[in-house]
C-alpha cells in the first residue's frame, strides 16, 4: 500500500475512469450504499444509549423475530436510495416482496438486494454484526418492475459487498476486478482504502460451522467434519481450529483475512428447504467476494453463482472458503451421489 491514502470515491473513480469496470452510476450507487452504512454504524455503536437494543415485537418474512435494529438499518437503506435515480427497485431480507423506486423519483437502472443487519442474534451481546448487499442490472428496458427481475444468478451481479460494525468498521467491495477494503475513519467521516487484492489461502486449518447441528447432517459433511475432529493422527494428518460467531458477515471476513472454510449445509430438521441462508442477498454476494478473492463457494455440489434462483427469499446450502476445502467437501456430496 502506498503511504498516501485513497478514500472510497477516488477507488471508484479511478476503477470507472481508468480501467473501465464500472459506469458512473454503478459508482454514484455504491458511495450512496456506503454512506448509509455509516449511518447504521452510528445506531450500532450507540447500544444501549441510542434505545436500539433488544427486539421490536415483529418478525420478517421468514418467521424469524426482528430486531429494533433490523428495522432501522432496513429504513436507513430504503431511505437513502430511493431518489438518487440510480436504482428500479430493492429487495431486503425484512421485506415480503420489493420495493420499486416511487414515481415521483427518477428510475435507474440497477436493483439493490440486502441483508441491512446480518447476525441480529449477536446486537445485543456486543458482537461483530454487519450489512450485505447485492448489485444487479436491470435487464428489462421498461418502466415496470417486478420481483423477476430480480431473479438473476449471481455470476451476472454488477457489484457485492458488506460492511461489518466490529471494532472498526470495515466495508469489504468488489466490482468484479478483485476485493478491497475500506476502514471508517471516525475522525474523518470518510472511507479509506486499508486493503486492496485480497487473496484467501487455498489451504487451511480453521472451519466454521454450528457443532450442535451435527446430528442433523448429512454424512458428506459428518465426514469431512470428522475428519477434522480426527487431527494429526486422523487422514487429514493436521489439527484443525473451530471458529463460529453465527454472523456470516464476521466469518467471512475472517476467511478474507487469513484463510478458512465456512459452512451452513442442508440438513434434516427441514428437509424440505435446500439450507438455511438466503440465497440472494447473502450466499450470491458473500460467494462473489469470496472467489473474487480466489477461493470457491458452491452448495455442496455445484457453484452457487451459477444457481438459476426461483424466489426472492430462496435458500441454498452453503460451503465457501478456502478452494481446497470447498473443493474436498464438494467431492464428498458427490461420491455420496454417486453411490446412492
Amino acid at each position: 500500500m502506498s503511504s498516501k491514502r485513497i478514500s472510497l470515491t477516488q477507488y471508484l473513480v479511478e476503477q470507472q475512469r481508468e480501467h473501465g469496470h464500472i459506469p458512473g452510476q454503478l459508482r454514484l450507487l455504491i458511495e450512496v450504499v456506503a454512506r448509509a452504512c455509516k449511518r447504521i454504524a452510528i445506531q450500532v455503536n450507540k447500544g444501549e444509549l441510542g434505545d436500539v437494543l433488544g427486539t421490536a415485537g415483529s418478525e420478517n418474512v421468514q418467521g424469524e423475530v426482528q430486531k429494533k435494529l433490523d428495522i432501522i438499518a432496513n429504513e436507513v437503506l430504503i431511505e437513502a436510495n430511493e431518489w438518487g435515480g440510480h436504482l428500479a427497485a430493492m429487495g431486503s431480507e425484512e421485506m415480503d416482496s420489493i420495493h420499486v423506486v416511487p414515481n415521483r423519483y427518477p428510475q435507474g437502472e440497477y436493483l439493490l438486494l440486502f441483508d441491512p443487519l446480518d447476525g441480529s442474534s449477536n446486537i445485543d451481546v456486543n458482537v461483530s454484526i454487519g450489512t450485505i448487499f447485492s448489485v444487479l442490472r436491470k435487464v428489462n428496458n421498461q418502466r415496470g418492475i417486478s420481483e423477476e427481475d430480480f431473479l438473476q444468478p449471481g455470476k451476472q451481479q454488477a457489484a457485492a459487498g458488506y460492511c461489518i460494525y466490529g471494532p472498526q468498521t470495515t466495508l469489504v467491495l468488489t466490482v468484479g476486478d478483485g476485493v478491497a477494503m475500506f476502514t471508517l475513519d471516525r475522525e474523518q467521516g470518510s472511507w479509506v482504502l486499508t486493503q486492496e487484492n485480497v487473496q484467501i489461502p487455498a489451504d487451511t486449518k480453521e472451519f466454521a460451522i454450528n457443532m450442535s447441528n451435527m446430528r442433523h447432517w448429512d454424512a458428506p459433511v459428518k465426514r469431512y467434519i470428522d475428519e477434522c475432529l480426527a487431527g494429526k493422527e486422523g487422514p487429514r494428518g493436521k489439527d484443525f481450529n473451530m471458529r463460529w460467531i453465527a454472523s456470516m458477515v464476521a466469518d467471512v471476513h475472517r476467511i478474507l483475512t487469513r484463510g478458512g472454510i465456512f459452512m451452513y449445509p442442508w440438513d434434516k430438521r427441514e428437509p424440505e428447504k435446500a439450507g438455511k441462508l438466503r440465497l440472494m442477498y447473502e450466499a450470491n454476494p458473500m460467494g462473489f467476494l469470496v472467489e473474487q478473492a480466489g477461493g470457491m463457494v458452491t452448495n455442496g455440489r455445484q457453484r452457487i453463482l451459477d444457481l438459476q434462483p426461483t424466489k426472492l427469499h430462496e435458500r441454498v446450502a452453503v460451503v465457501l472458503g478456502s478452494k481446497n476445502e470447498v473443493e474436498r467437501v464438494t467431492c464428498y456430496h458427490l461420491e455420496a451421489d454417486k453411490q446412492a
